[in-house]
């Protein structure tokens, strides 16, 4: 049986984690790391937690080791997780040269065109949407109306 886990939070840790776990924009699961390890300062065990969370009893430990080792900054997800985009910045330039362009290109024929010039092989859904959120963010050179 592994041994039990009892952290001491300083008052100013407990408060910093308090505002982590009510913050808005923190990732959810980042959130509950928070109240685990404030939860376990209260003296709740492991076990308790899991209960509470309806996690793993391991998920709970591995949030409490976090803290441990790295404290709020070890409650946050490492850096390079997911999937690496296929695209680069060069590569959405050309994308936008062809948004510039006085036609009008369906995402299919943008998909296709992207491949043959960029080596690039995104589907026409991806293209669509990456057109889209660029216009929403203020890009005025690739108009939704162009899909």
């Amino acid at each position: 049986m592994p041994a039990s886990l009892q952290i001491k939070l300083s008052q100013e840790e407990n408060k910093a984690l308090l505002e982590l776990s009510m913050k808005d924009g923190v990732p959810h699961r980042v959130k509950q790391r928070a109240s685990v390890v404030r939860l376990n300062a209260r003296g709740w065990k492991v076990k308790q937690i899991a209960e509470y969370w309806n996690w793993a009893d391991q998920t709970v430990r591995q949030a409490i080791h976090r803290w441990l080792s790295g404290g709020i900054e070890g409650l946050w997800e490492a850096d390079g997780r997911g999937r690496k985009r296929k695209w680069t910045d060069s590569h959405w330039q050309q994308m936008e040269q062809w948004l510039e362009e006085p036609r009008r290109y369906s995402a299919a024929q943008l998909q296709k065109k992207w491949e043959q010039a960029c080596g690039v092989k995104v589907g026409k859904e991806q293209v669509r949407r990456l057109v889209k959120k660029k216009a929403r963010h203020g890009n005025e050179c690739a108009p939704a109306h162009h899909l």
